[in-house]
C-alpha cells in the first residue's frame, strides 16, 4: 500500500523555521521525484520544492528561493523540507508528492500557519 506520511507542521511566528518530513512507503522511493506543494485558502496548489530521484538537482519557485531547502534521503525513503524565515504568505496545507513516468501520489497535507 503506497503511502506518504507527512509530520512537522504547526504554528511558527514570522521569521521563525519549521522542518517538514514526508515518509515514503510502498514504493521504489529512490525512482520518484519528490516534491512539496501548498495551497492557501482560496488558492490553486503551488510547487514550492522538488528534488531529482538522486537528490542531485532541486528547484524552487522565487517566492521561496534562499529560504526553503528540499533535502531527501532514500535510504530511509524520506523528503524533506526545511523552512526558514517564514513569512505569513507562507501560511498554507503542505503537500508531498511523489512522480515518476505517469505514477503520482500525494501525501494527505498537514497545516503550516505563520502568525504571531
Amino acid at each position: 500500500q503506497v503511502q506518504l506520511v507527512e509530520s512537522g507542521g504547526g504554528l511558527v511566528q514570522p521569521g521563525g523555521s519549521l522542518r517538514l518530513s514526508c515518509a515514503a512507503r510502498g514504493f521504489t522511493f529512490s525512482n520518484y521525484a519528490m516534491s512539496w506543494y501548498r495551497q492557501a485558502p482560496g488558492q490553486g496548489r503551488e510547487l514550492v520544492a522538488r528534488i531529482s530521484s538522486t537528490g542531485g538537482s532541486t528547484s524552487y519557485p522565487d517566492s521561496v528561493k534562499g529560504r526553503f531547502t528540499i533535502s531527501r534521503d532514500n535510504a530511509n525513503n524520506t523528503v524533506y523540507l526545511q523552512m526558514n524565515n517564514l513569512k505569513p504568505e507562507d501560511t498554507a496545507v503542505y503537500y508531498c508528492n511523489a512522480a515518476y513516468a505517469s505514477y503520482r501520489y500525494w501525501g494527505q497535507g498537514m497545516q503550516v500557519t505563520v502568525s504571531s
